[in-house]
């Protein structure tokens, strides 16, 4: 699949509110096609023009990557801080088992919670890749070598440093099994994990496993290997994927 109609699946099977905030692939490569190709010195004016509109851009969506991978970590953190001290109520118990409608509304937070951090991790990498991606469309019209330097930029950013998240998720799966186990399992819990029984969840659960998904193909496939490489990134549960096939099949 190529990439642009890779970018417009994932945004269609994004968050709502989300959709805005993926990388402007579509007007970057009409601005790449505006840059004059050859070394023709006639053109030199337009070539300049139209290179120095395709860096602001680029630097542009960078920026807006950057505010909007922020705000969601520093949401993500205290979110899971308060998830962290709810589950412990729970675990705790004190006077027998918790209410049903105590679980089920601590174990929706949990498995939200997590598909959102997947969601942002996402984010992260089919963003990158498509910077790295337009890059090359650049450096290949232009006979420039842009790509290079701007990735080695990219690396630094805030959007791209995943490691907080990563963890936060694998934290946030351990939060999973404390809470399933608290509610006693579920039919036919002994034959899988908690992480792949949160798949009959209702919520956001459709899109984390399309966002895996993703990630597993760009982490598999990419063309970004070696100085280009992805960001670190959560690898799709194959546990949870055949759960999602076998009792709720999803659309991917």
């Amino acid at each position: 699949m190529k990439f642009g109609k890779r970018l417009k699946k994932q945004v269609e099977e994004s968050l709502p509110q989300w959709r805005d905030k993926f990388l402007a692939y579509k007007r970057l490569k009409r601005l790449v096609r505006l840059v004059p190709a050859g070394p023709s010195s006639a053109a030199a004016p337009r070539r300049r023009a139209a290179e120095a509109a395709f860096v602001r851009l680029l630097d542009g969506e960078v920026d807006r990557f950057n505010a909007f991978f922020l705000e969601q970590e520093e949401d993500f953190v205290i979110r899971h801080r308060e998830l962290q001290e709810a589950v412990k109520k729970v675990a705790a118990g004190g006077h027998g088992p918790p209410a049903p409608e105590t679980m089920r509304r601590v174990r929706k937070e949990v498995v939200d919670l997590h598909g959102e951090m997947v969601l942002l991790l996402n984010y992260s990498a089919i963003n990158y890749t498509g910077l790295a991606k337009i890059l090359k469309k650049y450096d290949k019209r232009t006979g420039r070598l842009l790509r290079l330097p701007f990735i080695e930029k990219v690396l630094g950013q805030p959007f791209f440093a995943t490691e907080l998240i990563s963890g936060l998720v694998r934290e946030c799966e351990a939060t999973m099994e404390t809470v399933f186990q608290a509610a006693g399992g579920r039919p036919g819990a002994s034959t899988t994990t908690p992480v792949a029984a949160a798949a009959t969840e209702q919520g956001i659960f459709r899109n984390t496993v399309a966002a895996l998904v993703t990630m597993g193909e760009l982490s598999s496939g990419s063309s970004t290997y070696g100085h280009f490489s992805l960001p670190p990134m959560a690898s799709p549960e194959p546990d949870l994927l055949r759960c999602i096939k076998l009792a709720d099949p999803v659309p991917i």
